[in-house]
């Protein structure tokens, strides 16, 4: 009996990944938000000592890889792992698991629980079939900005405004201090004067301050769109502010019914492609439908790095010689 033929390209949406060795693959696990427990991640050691290389990879996206796992043993390895536990992650044109940093819960930086925000986009998106390319999402909880919100197709960044209560400022100066990024200093009249303007939202003055003068007003996702990395960079550009924690799974199902409609024939295709070639302002009306209180009037387009400028320039300096 001849041996069945492999389909590498529905493999490879499903997670297990073609090697170089003869009917070796790499299984990439879901983990959503990059966390595991103790018990897991015991689990995943056993599965990939007992049928893979000895090590697993830590992929830059947070997941865990298996290396050369034998076709023949995929049946074995994902029952062996516990499908109800630890699910098999998926590649080609759908929706990637999405990535986030600790949020909140033990982070001093962390404004927005964006654990919860990542297994709620797993849990609600993660598979679905773009048309045309990848799509990933992550969830930044502050400024810091670790998850790199502007390198994805929809990157999600905490945010907080504050409000001074002026009747409870003791004229500290503490907030002023805390505010590097010149948003906050001290009146003549020995109290702190907010130049909105310089904001970054990080909400600094709102944890330095002893007596709770300085307070949230509002908080939320800065969201940026249109991000990719890879052989042709682009970097997203800001579309909202502020965006409600609950909202973060419609605003990206929005984007993503805007992307799978307007790359339609367009082959493969990242979104930031689509909004240069569409213009912002079409992606801004579909969003206005649903998120206007949030969005920016206006943005502009995702901006290119030419990551081979230098030797690009040499060539023409050549071809003019």
């Amino acid at each position: 009996m001849a041996n069945p033929k492999i389909d590498l390209k529905n493999l490879k949406a499903g997670g297990f990944i073609k090697e170089r060795g003869k009917d070796l693959f790499t299984v990439r696990l879901r983990v959503p938000g990059g966390r595991l427990s103790v018990d897991r991640l015991a689990k995943i050691a056993q599965v990939a000592q007992k049928y893979g290389k000895g090590y697993v990879h830590l992929s830059v996206r947070q997941s865990i890889e298996l290396i050369n796992i034998h076709f023949a043993d995929f049946d074995t390895v994902v029952a062996e792992l516990g499908e109800e536990q630890q699910k098999v992650a998926s590649c080609g044109a759908r929706v990637r698991v999405p990535t986030a940093c600790g949020g909140c819960e033990y982070n001093p930086n962390g404004l927005v629980d964006t654990q919860k925000a990542a297994l709620e986009v797993d849990a609600k998106l993660f598979g679905t079939a773009t048309g045309h390319h990848k799509f990933k999402v992550c969830f930044a909880g502050c400024p810091f900005d670790c998850p790199k919100s502007a390198i994805n197709d929809v990157g999600f960044q905490g945010a907080i405004w504050p409000k001074l209560d002026a009747g409870a400022c003791i004229g500290c100066g503490l907030c002023a201090k805390s505010c590097t990024e010149g948003a906050l200093a001290m009146g003549e009249d020995g109290n702190p004067v907010f130049t909105g303007e310089n904001c970054i939202y990080c909400g600094d003055c709102v944890k330095v301050c002893p007596t709770s003068a300085w307070e949230v007003e509002k908080r939320g996702y800065s969201v940026r769109i249109g991000g990719k990395w890879g052989r042709r960079p682009l970097v997203g550009t800001l579309y909202a502010t502020f965006l409600p924690e609950e909202k973060a799974v419609d605003f990206i199902a929005a984007v993503l019914a805007w992307y799978q409609e307007k790359a339609e024939g367009a082959g493969r295709v990242r979104l930031g492609d689509i909004i240069m070639r569409e213009g912002t302002a079409s992606l801004l009306e579909r969003l206005r439908q649903d998120f206007a209180e949030y969005l920016l009037e206006e943005t502009i387009p995702p901006q290119v790095i030419d990551t081979q400028l230098p030797l690009r320039a040499q060539e023409e300096k050549t071809c003019k010689r």
